[in-house]
């Protein structure tokens, strides 16, 4: 997982109905070995990825949900990262 020196990158996308952001903090600069950052909604589903684990939730997730049929339309969008 590649990031820019001071690589603090936020990515967001929120769901329409019910209104969910969804959000991911890329920081290649932590001292941990933690440097993904994922976040669904205001509560409690949150974790700290390794990069190695950040691939594996990305191809299980990406199998997983190419089962239920074609992607919604508000997927369908540009993530342009952000510094906050």
């Amino acid at each position: 997982m590649t990031t820019p020196a001071n690589g603090r990158r936020f990515y967001r996308l929120r769901i329409p109905e019910p209104v969910t952001a969804v959000s991911v903090r890329v920081d290649a600069d932590r001292p941990d070995p933690y440097p993904v950052y994922l976040a669904v909604g205001a509560g409690r589903r949150r974790m700290s990825l390794t990069p190695d684990e950040a691939w594996a939730l990305w191809r299980c997730l990406s199998e997983a949900v190419a089962t239920l049929g074609a992607p919604p339309d508000y997927i369908r969008t540009d993530i342009r990262p952000a510094r906050r």
